[in-house]
């Protein structure tokens, strides 16, 4: 073979490996550029793109929790569609020096910042608190939940000493329960908050607003009982107060409550929204449960949910009445009724 023919081959092949390189180089350069850009109005689903109907701009929640890796905030990034690659992430994250000072915290990004804006945002440090509703009615156990979920939480209140806490609050040291004391709001916690701190705030907020209306009374702790089954039974102050009435009305005579919801208490273990047999049954009725009051007369040993100013009002002002019975009506209405045969004729009726 021709040296000169042998030799150009060879150039030639050494140019077009070059030329490869730089081609790839340039590839992956580009790649990376434009991995960079702002996800803006499109998101991946199973590797292809799709138009997204979510503007670019739209603030979306992101939280990174303590201890949590670059890794993992990559991952979660790609998750909500906030960046278009998570390699690209981690590695403009190790370029610029970043990727051990993610702060943990709650953020609010949108798919219109690129890259380096997002890890910018998340290095400097984000919102370490959450704002939490508590809504009226719900049980201690439904509250726990709901902060463990929203990461205010990550140990139970309900284990927590809160027996030694109420110290500090007499007289409601003499609860037998955190269920009613919890009370119904909105809120402002720090994520990651201890049991006590959280509790603190409950704490201080019930004497500031359910403790003006029961303070001076010594059954106070039976009117708060009173309302948690108000809170659950009956919707409007008015019809409140007459159900308080009727309630009296059956400790006079030494008559069993019979108030559905603590049985419902009871049958769902303390946890009304994720309890998914919350109707009662008449095998439900025959429970030896303490907090059956079809079985047991008088209060059960403690409120059955956390109520709410309106709740607690009527508790504390119970309507002069004569009825005895009342149920709710399929559109919600409650309906009183003087005799049994009335209640009886009313549930054929209205239910």
């Amino acid at each position: 073979m021709n040296p000169q023919l042998e030799q150009k081959g060879t150039i030639s092949m050494r140019l077009l490996s070059w030329l490869g390189l730089v081609l790839f180089f340039l590839l992956c350069l580009g790649y990376f550029f434009y991995s960079l850009q702002p996800v803006a109005g499109m998101s991946s689903v199973k590797g292809e793109v799709i138009a997204t109907s979510t503007p670019a701009s739209a603030p979306m929640q992101f939280k990174i929790t303590k201890g949590e890796t670059f890794r993992r905030i990559g991952a979660d990034l790609s998750q909500q569609n906030l960046i278009r690659s998570i390699t690209v992430f981690k590695f403009y994250s190790l370029l610029a020096g970043r990727a051990q000072k993610f702060q943990p915290g709650l953020y609010t990004l949108s798919r219109s910042m690129s890259i380096p804006q997002i890890v910018d945002v998340l290095t400097e440090g984000g919102k370490n608190d959450v704002t939490v509703t508590i809504p009226e009615g719900y049980t201690a156990k439904d509250i726990d939940t709901t902060l463990r979920a929203s990461g205010v939480l990550e140990t139970s209140l309900l284990t927590s000493p809160w027996q030694k806490i109420l110290i500090d609050y007499p007289p409601l040291a003499g609860a037998n329960s955190l269920e009613g004391l919890l009370f119904p709001d909105t809120y402002r916690f720090k994520l990651q908050s201890t049991p006590e701190e959280v509790l603190r705030v409950f704490f201080d907020n019930f004497k500031a607003k359910a403790w003006p209306l029961l303070d001076g009374r010594n059954d106070w702790y039976n009117r708060l009982t009173l309302a948690s089954y108000l809170e659950r039974e009956v919707k409007s102050f008015d019809d409140r107060r007459i159900v308080a009435g009727i309630l009296f009305n059956r400790l006079k005579i030494k008559m069993p409550l019979q108030v559905d919801a603590t049985v419902s208490y009871a049958k769902c273990s303390g946890l009304f929204i994720n309890c998914e047999n919350i109707q009662i049954g008449k095998g439900d009725l025959a429970s030896a449960s303490l907090y059956n009051t079809y079985q047991r007369l008088g209060w059960t040993p403690t409120p059955i949910a956390n109520p709410g100013q309106s709740s607690i009002r009527a508790a504390i002002d119970p309507a002069a009445t004569s009825y005895l019975y009342y149920l709710t009506g399929k559109d919600g209405t409650t309906v009183f009724s003087k005799t049994l045969d009335g209640h009886n004729e009313n549930r054929s009726k209205y239910q």
